[in-house]
């Protein structure tokens, strides 16, 4: 396989040139558009400064801009970073700040400012008169690429590194076990400033000669609408885009064929219900920003196994391990780790992320096996479990209380939208489990207390309760867990 962003182009430059590469809200780019953009981009980052190793930082929105500038940096060896539009001017600043970025190409919900900032509009007048051939540095496939913030669910964001190995393996994997072609046109809503998004873009389109579908639509109505107007075949959205889709009342989704439900636990009847309502298989994955992107996912062929997030892709080993670092058994529960395959067509391809940016430098990762801080367990026949995350296991009164398995209770519930568990602190316990739930109709928080004791065990049930309007998330559809306690303290019934 080719080890870098530029190579996975070249296949469909030789074939279908003028084939689309990407399609958005600002028009269509062919692959030899695409490529061309992609040069003039690379052109205007060097005569910016920028040289190989240097940080080039985006907040863009999803369109032609963001893919042109990704594929741009990649080709004069600088390390991408991708901003959210979401957040706020402190956010913004404080991973700008973390990155030391050589330039910035900021876009109309940026709120950076200072030397090394572009605007659009400037960005666009520096690649309208940049050479057409930018240097081309030799580039190192397994040198840093790009530094993936993790979600932040839990305090600051980590930033993680990658090679373009990295990020090309994963699109080769899934075109290949996938049988994905030219007519492959996969759509993305979820924001490219999230770097497993721009794997999951054009990185695997371009690897099977399709078409990346953008839009920078967030509203479910725009989504649909977008879905049947691109004729998007394969979409990936969070559990609350399914939710969101289900109270539409007509779907117009007739192109799907696949529809992923990523970023959290997919709940058993939400798959149920989008299938029987919308005919198309709601697959379950398990990604990591860390692998990157998807590690398990269901098979192509609309099977899956309730309770587990698919089957793990063929160029990875993930086993569970105990806490003395032993290799449990198939179906045993321990901690989730990752080791690249031993045998097959993909064997020893993978490699772990390089290491988290901190202060200017690499802090290199653990070896292998890669710990992912998920507890869980992996069948015989590779199909992955996920009970919970390590570091949010509830240790009640020296018992463990996995939160993910309360909540898929509680979300049983057809007047449950979401549900948060977390620990709160207890004298005599430790912790106490405590939840917050966001309704989708009247509901009566005694009859989710029932439910929890009917089904769990009387010291997993929680405690204390609280009702919220709407739980906070980050991008992905992740519950940003850090302000939960407090939130509780305001939530009705605390």
């Amino acid at each position: 396989m080719t080890g870098t962003v530029a190579g996975v182009l070249r296949p469909a430059l030789a074939t279908r040139p003028h084939a689309p590469a990407v399609t958005a809200s600002s028009g269509t780019l062919s692959y030899l558009q695409l490529d061309e953009a992609a040069d003039r981009a690379a052109a205007a980052m060097w005569e910016a400064g920028v040289r190989p190793g240097d940080r080039v930082a985006a907040c863009l929105p999803n369109d032609l801009d963001i893919v042109a500038a990704f594929h741009g940096a990649q080709r004069i060896g600088a390390i991408w970073v991708g901003i959210s539009e979401g957040f706020s001017q402190p956010e913004q600043e404080a991973l700008a700040d973390l990155a030391s970025p050589t330039l910035v190409i900021a876009g109309p919900r940026a709120r950076l400012d200072g030397s090394t900032v572009a605007s659009i509009g400037k960005w666009r007048r520096m690649t309208a008169i940049a050479a057409a051939a930018p240097p081309r540095p030799a580039i190192d496939p397994h040198a840093p690429a790009a530094i993936a913030f993790t979600s932040g669910t839990t305090g600051t964001p980590k930033g993680i590194v990658h090679s373009q190995w990295n990020m090309v393996l994963p699109g080769q994997v899934l075109v290949r076990t996938r049988s994905w072609g030219p007519d492959l046109r996969k759509g993305d809503c979820l924001a490219l400033t999230l770097l497993n998004m721009q794997v999951l873009t054009t990185l695997v389109t371009a690897q099977a000669g399709g078409c990346c579908v953008l839009t920078d639509r967030r509203d479910i109505a725009g989504i649909c609408d977008w879905i049947a107007a691109g004729q998007v075949s394969v979409w990936n959205g969070v559990p609350a885009h399914f939710y969101d889709f289900l109270q539409q009342p007509a779907l117009e989704l007739g192109s799907l064929t696949e529809a992923w439900c990523g970023g959290s636990a997919c709940p058993e009847q939400l798959r149920k219900e989008f299938a029987s309502v919308c005919a198309v298989p709601m697959c379950g994955t398990y990604g990591l920003t860390e692998a990157p992107t998807v590690v398990a996912i269901d098979p192509a062929a609309s099977l899956s196994r309730p309770g587990t997030s698919g089957q793990v892709l063929p160029h990875l080993d993930v086993a569970a391990y105990d806490d003395d670092d032993r290799r449990l058994p198939a179906g045993e529960v321990g901690e989730l780790r990752i080791s690249p395959a031993s045998s097959g067509p993909w064997a020893r391809m993978w490699r772990p992320m390089l290491g988290e940016w901190r202060d200017g430098a690499i802090t290199p990762a653990a070896g292998i096996p890669f710990p992912t801080g998920d507890v869980g367990s992996v069948d015989d026949e590779g199909w992955l479990r996920v009970v919970e995350r390590k570091k949010l296991i509830i240790l009640r009164g020296g018992a463990n209380v996995y939160p993910a398995e309360v909540e898929g209770v509680i979300r049983q519930h057809p007047a449950v939208a979401a549900a948060a568990v977390f620990g709160v602190p207890d004298p005599r316990l430790g912790e106490k489990v405590a939840a917050l739930v966001q309704p989708r109709s009247s509901l009566d928080l005694s009859d989710l207390e029932q439910l929890c004791l009917q089904r769990l065990a009387r010291y997993k049930v929680p405690e204390r309760w609280g009702l919220v309007d709407e739980l906070p998330a980050n991008a992905m559809g992740k519950v940003i867990r850090s302000g939960l306690p407090g939130l509780l303290e305001h939530a009705i019934r605390a």
